[in-house]
């Protein structure tokens, strides 16, 4: 899917790297998935835990020494920019360079902690519904526009606007009324109810801080400028983004391992999105650091000298296939088990990711408060001749020449649209393993070629589509009101591309949103996690994984809450 997590992945390899040098085991791959016979084994990852608190950035261990000021590091992502303003974006390449740029008002320090950043201290009035934040002192913008509660009430109030065409960050305040401003460093914020992850939702880049001036200038002349430690230099399209480094910065979170301007001069993020170019890119040491290291790649990694490998599961949802459940067959919720229980997913995930991800068995992933282990009963598990069953119970009982289902004539397809700008993690792969497993069971999956324009505006606002993938990372169990409320449709901002309509879940995850008490929460949140699998709206594919490979020159990088790399206190060893 495009505006979630799932960032675009066109782009031109860095020079001097050839092209297609992975295309050779696609055919290998899709046999491994094929066969009978389970692939023995896992490699273990380090992995996220969601236990105790923890500080908002975690470092990277290195090599001992003194940090050193200076030098440019280069990361390589796959991925590319669809905007600039985090307001507008909603994909993990704008979160990921975007959170070097603004700062927020608060910072997550564990699962439902939060500590002090752009505002030092703040108040929650007893209804739950005013939050009154006083600001840091003497915090500058990148064009020297002073960080006031105006400037807070202008960034809160540009992601509400319609105009604004968010694509995800106004759903995150979707209860939002107003900001007032009390003083020049105290600003109140009014929501329409009382809303728990008001304030986790305050925390994460999309809705980070911007200079009002900016923001004042028309789109077309759109540039991001925050009071984070590094400053935005340019975008060459589908190339890279170029960020240097803030001298003034002060606006350090809590729980931040380095206080004061960052050590880097600069970072460049290069977008790459084949994985060989990209592995390649760090190892010949044109890169320091790079994103989605592949899965066949990673334990070569681990053991080659001058290199690491950071390995953290990723909370919120994980890689999911979602079933439009208003469209054709799908209506049919034994359609809809049926073809659960059509795809091996373990050894699906097995064969494709070599033991580094983990199939999913739920929406959300192991590593997000309130998920609920016991809910995987209620999902259709591999079962061939459960799948069969289903389909001859639901009407589908003859077959065609081809040997897919039919019935009144009509054969049972599904259209299932490839983004290749949103392609990364062999996720084309693996959904050729679906489609040859769904085959079997007599469904046919098409998988029609679309550009981004055509993705957004034919199917994920058309509704054009049977099946859409997507993961989304977010670290809170919030997220499933994004996936799952009936109101927040893509048209909407929203995550609900299954266009789930339930009043039993609605009221769910409102009233989790809403409540104080973490026990009425989590049971709401487990009874969703429930209802999602057992009406197959979701097909749980695998945990998606941050595995980061670093050149041993890279010292005191962290990550945050939402596994992002931090590269404030980051730093270039000899």
């Amino acid at each position: 899917m495009t505006p979630s997590d799932d960032p675009a992945t066109r782009a031109t390899p860095i020079p001097g790297r050839r092209r297609g040098a992975l295309r050779s085991r696609r055919p290998v791959v899709l046999i491994a998935c094929l066969a009978t016979a389970a692939v023995a084994g896992a490699v273990a990852v380090s992995v996220m835990t969601g236990g105790a608190d923890r500080p908002v950035a975690r470092a990277v261990a290195g090599p001992s020494g003194a940090p050193v000021a200076g030098g440019t590091l280069t990361y390589a992502i796959a991925g590319t920019q669809v905007s600039l303003d985090p307001a507008v974006a909603a994909t993990a390449v704008t979160g990921l360079i975007d959170r070097n740029v603004f700062d927020s008002l608060v910072a997550q320090t564990g699962p439902d902690s939060f500590g002090p950043w752009l505002a030092k201290e703040w108040t929650v009035s007893k209804d739950g519904k005013v939050y009154t934040f006083t600001l840091r002192e003497g915090v500058t913008f990148h064009d020297g526009t002073p960080l006031t509660a105006a400037a807070v009430k202008a960034s809160l109030d540009h992601v509400v606007d319609p105009g604004t065409k968010s694509a995800y960050a106004a759903s995150l305040i979707a209860p939002y009324r107003r900001a007032r401003v009390v003083s020049d460093l105290v600003v109140e914020v009014t929501l329409s109810r009382p809303f728990t992850p008001f304030l986790q939702a305050l925390s994460v880049p999309y809705l980070g801080i911007q200079s009002p001036a900016a923001l004042a200038k028309p789109v077309s002349e759109y540039r991001p400028v925050g009071t984070g430690p590094f400053s935005y230099v340019s975008w060459e399209k589908d190339r890279r983004v170029t960020l240097r480094r803030n001298p003034g910065y002060t606006a350090t979170p809590a729980g931040a391992s380095h206080q004061g301007a960052a050590y880097l001069d600069g970072l460049v993020f290069e977008f790459v999105s084949e994985d060989a170019t990209r592995y390649g890119a760090l190892t010949s040491g044109q890169a320091q650091a790079i994103a989605g290291v592949p899965p066949v790649n990673a334990d070569r990694l681990k053991t080659l000298p001058g290199f690491t490998l950071n390995a953290q599961e990723t909370p919120g949802l994980n890689y999911n296939l979602y079933l439009n459940q208003t469209r054709g067959p799908l209506r049919d919720v034994r359609v809809r088990r049926a073809l659960s229980a059509s795809v091996n997913v373990d050894q699906l995930v097995r064969s494709v990711y070599f033991g580094h991800y983990r199939a999913a068995r739920n929406p959300l992933s192991a590593v997000t408060a309130a998920y609920d282990a016991g809910a995987e009963s209620e999902l259709a598990s591999y079962d061939p001749k459960e799948a069969a069953r289903l389909l001859d119970e639901a009407g589908w009982k003859e077959t065609d020449k081809d040997g897919y289902r039919v019935k009144d004539g009509e054969r049972l397809t599904l259209v299932w649209p490839f983004w290749a700008e949103g392609n990364k993690d062999q996720r084309d792969v693996l959904a050729e393993g679906v489609q040859a497993q769904a085959k079997l069971a007599g469904i046919e999956i098409r998988r029609p070629p679309v550009d981004t324009g055509a993705y957004v505006s034919e199917y994920l606002i058309g509704g054009g589509y049977d099946l859409i993938d997507v993961s989304f990372a977010r670290p809170t169990p919030d997220v499933l009101r994004f996936a799952f409320a009936s109101g927040n449709t893509y048209a909407k901002a929203g995550g609900n591309v299954a266009l789930v309509d339930s009043p039993e879940i609605d009221e769910r995850v409102e009233e989790a949103a809403e409540t104080s008490d973490p026990e009425t929460a989590r049971r709401d949140y487990a009874a969703v996690q429930k209802e999602v699998l057992r009406q197959a709206y979701v097909l749980p594919l695998y945990t998606p994984v941050q595995l980061v490979g670093l050149s041993g020159r890279v010292r005191g990088v962290a990550f945050d809450a939402q596994t992002y790399p931090v590269f404030h206190g980051a730093w270039l060893g000899a």
